[in-house]
């Protein structure tokens, strides 16, 4: 497929490791009969039934639940969460459970779990379908934290994280839902925990990761018209966190920004800042500059929702503020 859309390549995903490993599973609302509320899990049912792709009941701490179960008996199941924000429905299963067995039983016990859910941010959904949790899952020992933010990344996150033996939540957004982009033929992994550098640059930094990585990019092409060099890092993985692919890329620019769709107060902006501050503090010649939505939640109305989150304006503006 040329340059498949963003949902496509994790349908593929889900196909491609449902043939792979007969121990993978999917779970969720309306994954079988409808294939998924947004289209991710079309065709799994017709191929490979109903035994292993399952419509459950709307709750979602019941569906986090059975993942938790099922992988310590040996599965690999996919869990879909509809929204981020009903992760909250879920926190005693996925918290206290699914990141604790491995510690409690001190290796012993596995949990192959994958929480498949959308960050719905940008769309005008009120605030109960729009936010963004990564940081209070990323705050969990035991909870690895992925954000795709193109295609190729997309498929190769999702993968890996099926792969691996931990709990493991991807988050995908559903305003990056219909973009397009590159993938690579066959086989595709992508590391859990590698950041990557989306655009190289000299005089800054710009930490981000999913739905604002295509806005931080637009916003170096203009900074770029006023003469300054921005490095775009895309950190794909939001725990564990690439401090060394952040740190090397400051001591280069010795400017950093970070860019974040969730309410700026505690986000993962915080913890690259206190990163920065502990092990790379020599090499600022500026402070760092936290870019993110404010502190309130986000309203239905679209006026509102428009200057909710950090627009490329704002980047740009927010990005010369260090200069």
């Amino acid at each position: 497929m040329q340059d498949p859309k963003y949902w496509q390549v994790i349908n593929t995903a889900l196909h491609e490791e449902m043939e792979r490993d007969e121990t993978v599973t999917i779970a969720g609302e309306d994954v079988a009969s409808v294939g998924g509320p947004f289209g991710a899990s079309r065709g799994l049912l017709e191929k490979f039934g109903p035994q292993r792709v399952r419509d459950t009941p709307i709750s979602e701490l019941a569906m986090v639940g059975l993942g938790v179960g099922a992988a310590m008996a040996g599965m690999r199941p996919v869990i879909e969460i509809m929204f981020s924000d009903f992760l909250a429905l879920s926190m005693d299963q996925l918290v206290n459970q699914a990141a604790k067995v491995s510690f409690m039983s001190q290796g012993r016990l596995k949990v192959p779990l994958t929480i498949r859910t959308l960050c719905g941010s940008g769309r005008t959904t009120s605030s109960q379908h729009v936010q963004s949790l990564e940081a209070w899952t990323s705050h969990v020992p035991g909870l690895k934290v992925v954000w795709p933010a193109t295609p190729a990344d997309a498929k190769g996150l999702l993968k890996s994280a099926i792969r691996d033996n931990n709990p493991v939540i991807v988050i995908e957004s559903l305003s990056l839902w219909t973009e397009r982009g590159p993938v690579p033929e066959g086989e595709h992994l992508v590391p859990i925990g590698k950041a990557d550098i989306k655009r190289p640059g000299r005089d800054v930094t710009i930490v981000t990761a999913g739905g604002m990585v295509p806005r931080v990019l637009k916003a170096a092409e203009i900074l770029s018209g006023d003469g300054i060099d921005a490095e775009v890092i895309d950190l794909r993985t939001l725990s564990p966190i690439d401090e060394e692919t952040v740190l090397e890329s400051l001591s280069r620019t010795h400017r950093i920004a970070v860019v974040h769709e969730a309410v700026k107060h505690y986000g993962f902006g915080a913890e690259i800042a206190a990163i920065v501050a502990e092990k790379g503090i020599y090499d600022l010649e500026t402070p760092i500059k936290r870019i993110a939505a404010p502190w309130a939640p986000l309203a239905s109305a679209s006026s509102l929702a428009r200057e909710y989150l950090p627009s490329v304006d704002k980047i740009v503006q927010g990005v010369k503020s260090i200069f």
